[in-house]
């Protein structure tokens, strides 16, 4: 894990689920995957948009780069999964099953995204690979 990614977890953990820094005022969760080839748990701090009280979208961005995250290719192999959420005051943990998104549906909730925060514009202009991944996390 990157120390960007660990001093992030940190800051979510001391900060009731609110990091401040690059994060502050965007929507974080922590991903709790299992390594596809590992069985290690693995736990990724994400941008997120949420639908409603038990839907959240994540983003395989990785900054626009030509190749998927790591954690993508855990949530595909292991899809049932934890995420934790924080409103500033406490964390909880939530059992989530990850769906990969397809097609219009794929491309209306990633423009969703690059509305709110520019950057996903950015990474689906910068990034060679067909698209980037979206993933469905819903509620167990």
């Amino acid at each position: 894990m990157s120390d960007f990614n660990e001093q992030v977890i940190a800051d979510f953990n001391s900060n009731g689920g609110k990091p401040g820094g690059y994060f502050k005022d965007a929507p974080v969760l922590l991903l709790h995957t299992t390594g596809a080839k590992t069985g290690i748990e693995r736990t990724t701090p994400l941008m997120y948009l949420p639908e409603g009280n038990d839907i959240w979208f994540v983003f395989a961005s990785y900054a626009g780069a030509p190749k998927d995250p790591a954690w993508f290719h855990n949530v595909v192999a292991h899809p049932d999964l934890d995420i934790s959420l924080g409103d500033g005051s406490r964390i909880e943990r939530i059992a989530v099953h990850a769906r990969v998104l397809e097609g219009a549906e794929r491309d209306a909730v990633y423009a969703r995204q690059a509305s709110l925060f520019p950057q996903f514009a950015d990474y689906a202009k910068k990034t060679t690979r067909e698209s980037i991944p979206v993933i469905e996390l819903s509620r167990r």
